[in-house]
């Protein structure tokens, strides 16, 4: 059966949440939007593609950052509503230079970061 995008469950704005996790280890790196395009061209192209809520714009992981997300495996939900793109990461996920955008903890009811920009 091949994959057609107009089978997923895109949100109002045309959206559809898309979360990065370490290929190799199973770290979860960043949750970010994708619309229809952004899948079609992550599929075509292997290289992770999103879409801007910001910008209004699509962008691809590491175009300017060098820190690039080769896609390995895209899995959908049971709902259709969310994806999985498991990656290659090179370099930080982060925009902050962190491995992953999941650093922050709540520990005791505080807030302690797990890990430390990468590189310096």
């Amino acid at each position: 059966m091949s994959f057609d995008p107009a089978t997923l469950k895109f949100d109002e704005r045309g959206l559809i949440p898309a979360i990065a996790q370490d290929a190799q280890s199973g770290e979860v790196l960043m949750m970010a939007w994708m619309n229809a395009e952004a899948v079609t061209r992550t599929l075509e192209t292997g290289r992770v593609t999103y879409w801007s809520r910001s910008r209004q714009a699509f962008w691809i992981k590491g175009e300017t950052s060098g820190h690039v997300q080769d896609l390995v495996d895209f899995r959908v939900d049971c709902d259709r509503d969310c994806l999985l793109l498991q990656v290659n990461q090179t370099g930080p996920a982060c925009h902050t230079n962190r491995r992953s955008c999941f650093y922050t903890a709540l520990r005791d009811g505080e807030e302690v970061e797990l890990m430390a920009p990468m590189g310096g």
